[in-house]
């Protein structure tokens, strides 16, 4: 059972109760002394307040940030996954096809310089041109 009880305010420590000796009405409230605001913490005020915002708010409210939450931790998810999957087929699938396309270019690059190595022989006179008026296309032994 619950009892009731009257409380006197001249009898109260209250930093808020009016009586004679208090501060008058036109000081603010700040400028009174409070045992209470000394050992306070801005965690504790904080924490007071959840009694001011309604039960069906706070709900509402925290089901919100739990649901964007879960949102974010999704999508995090899936994007972590995509980000997997690309770079993993980079790795497996382009970078032998690079090297390989750079093996290929090293190849072509060779035999240019080999065609210009032999178009600078036969331009230089080793082999003598049988027909010194019209030069003939190279054409290859056998043709």
């Amino acid at each position: 059972m619950v009892k009731v009880e009257i409380v006197d305010e001249k009898e109260s420590n209250s930093p808020y109760a009016s009586d004679s000796s208090a501060a008058s009405s036109s000081e603010s409230l700040s400028s009174v002394d409070s045992e209470i605001a000394n050992d306070e913490t801005i965690f504790d005020r904080l924490a007071a307040l959840v009694d001011i915002v309604p039960p069906t708010t706070r709900h509402k409210i925290t089901s919100r940030i739990a649901s964007t939450g879960s949102f974010f931790k999704t999508t995090g998810k899936v994007v972590g996954n995509i980000v997997w999957i690309v770079t993993t087929s980079a790795l497996l699938v382009g970078l032998p096809l690079a090297v390989s396309l750079e093996d290929e270019a090293k190849v072509v690059a060779q035999e240019k310089e080999e065609q210009q190595a032999g178009q600078q022989m036969l331009s230089s006179g080793m082999y003598p041109n049988p027909t010194s008026s019209s030069p003939k296309p190279l054409v290859p032994p056998g043709f």
